[in-house]
């Protein structure tokens, strides 16, 4: 569908939805139940327009348009919506895993990002003498891989240690998202850092023998921990490159917009951190068989996947993107729920 008649098909319904909500802004009460179920839905409807103008048709006059109709009827709906468990539902149920599946893309550049050097300095160390003598002395590097990285999963009470570690984690996806804004630097510097480490660890194990132990004691809580930490890298990779390409849009406008979605998925991000810290600090260091282990970890890393994929796409197709409160319900519908 080209342009003119893209714009002719849906212009009633543009100026419906602008005609009910300036009767609304006068005072809403005068509207009809069904005014204001029509009023929801032809904000739902062109919203979905407004998304299909800035991917599709790029035109700036257009996109003005739809956006300026979109935001004074979602501040009408919107403005004065209560905080209740309903919203908390809906921002699990669509918003958190639509800004997920909006940043996918990303996710990928950054988990390549931490990957790629860990894989390099892994197989460099497990396989050059020099390198692992430029690594630390020998006694140093066997009691390492013999004592002092698994004891560290159980160097403290289990609460008091996930409690630790969620926190650090939390610091480090904040820092990893944070960096982006300087044109993504910081956060590919962060990713890149981190995984040379994790790679480090990786290829002394290798070197000793060890590597299935190594495997068996990251696994379980590795995972999603790691990917949480792909996601917050990626959210800021996105932020940046934002400022670096922002497209059709206005630099600010274009900011604004894409931070509404990177605030969604840092607070999304806490709760999948809080899980993983649980895990390292209750199920790494326990004496449950590695099998075990491994398989809390590995279950708990597909229910996120599948939690991403199914509900993220759902959620696209019904044209959210992960904006903070776009999912939402208006005001009266939760007061007469």
């Amino acid at each position: 569908m080209d342009i003119d008649r893209f714009i002719s098909t849906h212009q009633p319904a543009w100026d419906r939805l602008g005609a009910l909500t300036r009767a609304a802004s006068r005072r809403v009460e005068r509207l009809t139940t069904d005014e204001l179920d029509e009023l929801v839905s032809l904000y739902q409807r062109v919203s979905t327009h407004l998304s299909v103008a800035r991917t599709t048709y790029r035109d700036p006059g257009l996109t003005a348009h739809l956006t300026g109709l979109v935001a004074q009827a979602g501040a009408l709906i919107y403005g004065t919506r209560p905080r209740t468990l309903r919203a908390a539902g809906r921002f699990l149920a669509d918003t958190f895993p639509a800004a997920l599946w909006h940043t996918r893309a990303f996710v990928g550049v950054a988990t390549l990002l931490f990957l790629l050097p860990a894989a390099a300095v892994g197989v460099w160390l497990s396989g050059s003498p020099a390198a692992l003598q430029a690594a630390g002395p020998e006694a140093v590097r066997e009691a390492y891989v013999e004592e002092d990285f698994e004891a560290y999963y159980s160097s403290s009470a289990s609460a008091q240690f996930a409690s630790e570690v969620t926190t650090n984690n939390v610091q480090v996806g904040l820092m990893a998202f944070a960096g982006g804004i300087l044109a993504c630097v910081p956060t590919a510097y962060i990713l890149i850092l981190n995984g040379a480490g994790l790679g480090s660890a990786a290829g002394l194990f290798a070197a000793a023998g060890e590597l299935p132990r190594f495997w068996g004691l990251i696994l379980p809580h590795g995972l999603l921990e790691l990917t949480a930490v792909f996601v917050a890298g990626a959210t800021g990779l996105r932020l940046g490159w934002t400022l670096v390409d922002p497209g059709d849009r206005p630099r600010g406008e274009a900011l604004v917009e894409e931070g509404r979605r990177a605030v969604v998925v840092v607070i999304g991000l806490v709760g999948v951190f809080a899980v993983a810290g649980l895990i390292e600090g209750f199920v790494t260091g326990s004496a449950l068989p590695t099998w075990a282990r491994v398989g809390i970890g590995v279950a708990a890393e597909i229910a996120f996947l599948s939690y991403v994929v199914t509900r993220g796409r759902s959620a696209a197709d019904r044209g959210l993107s992960g904006s903070l409160g776009e999912a939402d319900e208006p005001a009266w519908a939760s007061a007469s729920a």
